[in-house]
């Protein structure tokens, strides 16, 4: 009698197992994605969507282009001109903004203001105006020179609190020629500062 129940248990296990595997291998079996070769018609249209495509991706700086790279441009501006009148002893915020060059020669300054134990006061007030002088591509690098106008109060004061320079109840007016670049082929839609022209 014991032997008919144990077969019976055996009979359910193999049946349980059963159901399971085919369960399972109706959920893993199936394919949830697109396998195998395109249709010719969806190949096309394909073909067709990247050669449209090509153009925007071949990176025309154009006025819809240069207007959304003003708007940046005059973030930057400001974030670079902030984080240098910081007292700290190198440049942090605006680090990716600058190339390796022009991050260098920032921290150079910073440092030697410092050993002199200046510190700087600049509030910026807000720029009045960024225009592209010009730009110019070479191979896939571009160049965009803006010319910028901006207000800022701005003093420089040593350790002991004497006005070097400046003057801390005066709005002046600062007009500055920044050269920003950008790799075009690249993915980083980032530009960075490569040169400051007087």
């Amino acid at each position: 009698m014991n032997y008919s129940f144990e077969y019976i248990d055996i009979i359910l296990l193999a049946m349980i197992a059963g159901f399971i595997f085919l369960r399972l291998r109706g959920i893993l079996g199936k394919r949830t994605g697109f396998e195998g070769k395109a249709p010719a018609q969806f190949d096309k249209i394909l073909k067709e969507t990247v050669v449209k495509q090509v153009p925007k991706q071949a990176n025309v700086f154009d006025e819809e282009a240069q207007k959304e790279f003003l708007k940046g441009a005059q973030i930057a501006y400001e974030t670079i001109i902030t984080d240098f009148s910081d007292n700290d002893n190198k440049i942090t915020t605006s680090k990716p903004l600058l190339n390796k060059d022009i991050y260098n020669q920032f921290n150079e300054a910073l440092k030697e203001r410092n050993s002199r134990g200046y510190y700087a006061e600049i509030t910026f007030i807000g720029i009045n105006s960024a225009v592209i002088k010009e730009h110019k591509k070479e191979d896939k690098i571009l160049n965009v020179t803006v010319n910028f106008i901006a207000e800022v109060i701005t003093c420089i004061k040593d350790k002991n609190k004497k006005i070097i320079s400046g003057d801390p109840e005066k709005i002046k007016k600062i007009y500055d020629t920044w050269v920003f670049s950008r790799d075009m082929t690249s993915a980083n839609p980032n530009w960075q500062l490569v040169d400051t022209l007087t």
